[in-house]
């Protein structure tokens, strides 16, 4: 293994953040400023050339709110709030940031854009997170402090040039989940129409749960992890419509005793409601008796509607959009849980409902079989990254 000099990040590049976020829909009615938000980091996790934005904001905006706009070839990073899930973009579009961003600008002559970038991609920087008012967040000093290895420009060069073929291959197996994880939106408006417009009987998400098992959040404070605990779901676990259960962490059943009404059963539908609102999953059966944090909402759904109907149902634009439109807050961005009890929901014939979740299971089942063929992949680069970064390749 080679050893090539270290210098902290600091010396390699200014470490800035970004604005907090108007507030007000008047900034962004038909704005044309990029505007990158954390949503828009985890639509791609890692990319090389973030262009695209939910958001943009007007020219008046710009100037009257003070927003910096950070060039193209700026490298991001969450610094608050999502720190573990550890996403990575080179901004591809003159933007602004939202302050949970960190960026990286002014690269020294020593460092490339696409080696740091590549190098950033393998720190975890939950390392470096601590909890401020409850949330997960960077200081700047700390960033500034991260070690880099620096080797010659031609081996930096080369180095990217190596590991871009296969990220190539990446992004086209992203590209291709994407079209498919559009096929079920696509499929629910083919099937039941706009749910603004709809023609079937409408009725608030709490008419369609449990009695007794009412929509609720979780544990307020899970304490230290308790190696034997009681498992719980937090936001990050929650990716892809899919729980990630090997990441869970555990509580004490103490803790998890004191939170009984929102214990997991086999089925329930979780939906994040703070932080990034409108992630959903079902329930694996290991998991029944686990619990979730307040960052998250269960869900019950009465035997007499079919929950992958539910699920995506609230994953659909429509009601993406209308709980987008019910979150609350500043600094974190939640909905409350008796707005969430009053989304609308269309009730079509449970024999539609049936042959909707039919037609889902195929179209799971072929993203199941993608989702293997994205890990290896993904299992490729990091090995040839890893080796290139210890001067193997």
């Amino acid at each position: 293994m080679k050893r090539w000099p270290v210098k902290f990040l600091g010396e390699l590049c200014d470490v800035e953040g970004g604005n907090a976020a108007p507030q007000g829909a008047e900034n962004f009615k038909d704005g044309s400023v990029p505007f990158v938000r954390m949503k828009d980091l985890g639509r791609h996790h890692l990319t090389n050339n973030l262009t695209d934005t939910d958001d943009k904001l007007t020219e008046a905006s710009v100037a009257t709110n003070r927003i910096k706009l950070f060039d193209p070839g700026c490298i991001l990073f969450p610094r608050s709030g999502s720190v573990a899930l550890n996403h990575r973009a080179i901004l591809g579009v003159r933007a602004g940031i939202v302050s949970h961003i960190g960026v990286l600008q002014n690269l020294c002559p020593d460092i490339t854009r696409g080696y740091l970038y590549l190098y950033l991609t393998t720190f975890d920087m939950t390392a470096l997170s601590k909890k401020t008012t409850g949330v997960d967040s960077i200081a700047f000093a700390d960033v500034k402090r991260i070690p880099v290895p620096v080797p010659p420009l031609a081996e930096q060069k080369r180095i990217v040039k190596l590991l871009d073929a296969v990220d190539g291959l990446r992004t086209q197996r992203a590209d291709a989940d994407r079209r498919t994880s559009a096929l079920i939106p696509a499929f629910f408006y083919e099937m039941f129409g706009d749910p603004e417009h709809t023609h079937y009987p409408v009725k608030a998400l709490v008419e369609l749960v449990v009695p007794g098992r009412p929509i609720t959040y979780g544990i307020l404070k899970p304490g230290p992890e308790i190696e034997n605990g009681i498992p719980y779901v937090r936001v990050v676990d929650i990716k892809e419509s899919r729980l990630h259960v090997e990441q869970l962490k555990k509580t004490s059943a103490l803790i998890a005793n004191q939170y009984r009404r929102s214990m997991l059963l086999s089925g329930d539908i979780l939906v994040t409601i703070r932080g990034t609102v409108g992630r959903t999953c079902v329930v694996p059966d290991e998991l029944k008796g686990a619990n979730i944090t307040q960052d998250t909402a269960r869900l019950a759904i009465l035997p007499s509607i079919q929950r992958t109907y539910i699920e995506e149902f609230v994953n659909t634009p429509w009601a993406q959009g209308w709980m987008n439109h019910h979150t609350q807050g500043q600094a974190v961005k939640g909905i409350n849980l008796g707005d969430l009890k009053k989304l609308p929901v269309p009730v079509p014939p449970l024999p539609l409902q049936k042959e909707f979740a039919e037609r889902v299971g195929e179209i799971r089942s072929l993203r199941t079989d993608q989702a293997a063929s994205r890990r290896h992949l993904e299992e490729l680069f990091q090995s040839m990254l890893h080796r290139a970064l210890n001067g193997e390749l």
